[in-house]
């Protein structure tokens, strides 16, 4: 594989990326949520070095670390993440690990670095803004590669030494390098893998495989990572990394990073 063109990419895989932080059993007992300062600081404390988690923008213009856009699954709020402020949100938070800011993520942990999900168009600008300056130590991704070039556009306007972010490939692009892989069209391939530097991807999508050795080889030709989600059980991250994966996304980075180091 030709080496990585991003400096997030600066250490050999295998990558453990911890999914929206880290809470343990134990964690969750004591009310701990997905995606909090305490998740956060879990998987730092167990030695992750990186953090998966989402962005929404809250109604004042902050970019929270958030999965869903509503608070209801996490806290019992029925509310939108967009319609409450950050304020607001940390209020409702506090019984669950305590609201965590983009800002503050990237202050509190400088050691981590963090692959983003921008969770929603309105998100996409802002969440560039703060990442700016540590494009070094994120990676930008999104379902929808209209949210992750904005977000990225974004960044280019804020970068200072770190450079742009890495990225991950949307919806789109995946289709395009999966029709190109599927029929063999090269130019296709070459193509869709412009400007990526990542595909996270499930091994399976709807019943349909995404993840094959002919993913794995064509990525790595032109240097492009390959990680994989959700994944929990020891032997299917070992297998995973024996087929040629570079990175496992994963809800117990204790566990990942005890296996695969």
């Amino acid at each position: 594989m030709p080496e990585p063109r991003h400096p997030f990419f600066s250490t050999p895989p295998p990558r453990v990326l911890a999914h929206r932080g880290l809470v343990t059993a134990e964690d969750a007992a004591h009310g701990v949520a997905e995606n909090s300062f305490a998740a956060v600081a879990a998987a730092h404390a167990a030695g992750a070095t990186i953090v998966e988690s989402d962005c929404h923008l809250t109604r004042d213009g902050v970019v929270v670390l958030f999965h869903d856009d509503d608070l209801s699954r996490v806290t019992g709020d029925p509310r939108k993440v967009a319609d409450v402020t950050a304020d607001e949100l940390e209020t409702v938070m506090a019984p669950y690990g305590g609201l965590i800011t983009l800002e503050q993520a990237l202050e509190a942990f400088p050691t981590v670095a963090f692959n983003l999900d921008a969770k929603a168009e309105a998100v996409s600008e802002p969440m560039g803004r703060v990442i700016g300056p540590h494009g070094a130590r994120v990676l930008v991704s999104s379902f929808s590669d209209q949210r992750r070039r904005a977000a990225l556009r974004s960044a280019a306007g804020h970068a200072k030494d770190g450079g742009r972010p890495a990225t991950s490939a949307g919806t789109g692009t995946m289709v395009r390098l999966l029709v190109g892989v599927w029929l063999r069209l090269e130019p296709l391939v070459r193509s869709a893998l412009q400007g990526i530097d990542a595909l996270q991807i499930p091994e399976r999508q709807a019943g349909i495989r995404v993840l094959s050795p002919r993913l794995i080889t064509a990525a790595h030709r032109y240097g492009v990572e390959v990680h994989v989600w959700t994944i929990n059980d020891p032997e299917d991250m070992r297998r995973l990394i024996e087929m040629g994966v570079d990175g496992i996304v994963t809800d117990h980075a204790d566990l990942a990073l005890k296996t695969l180091t």
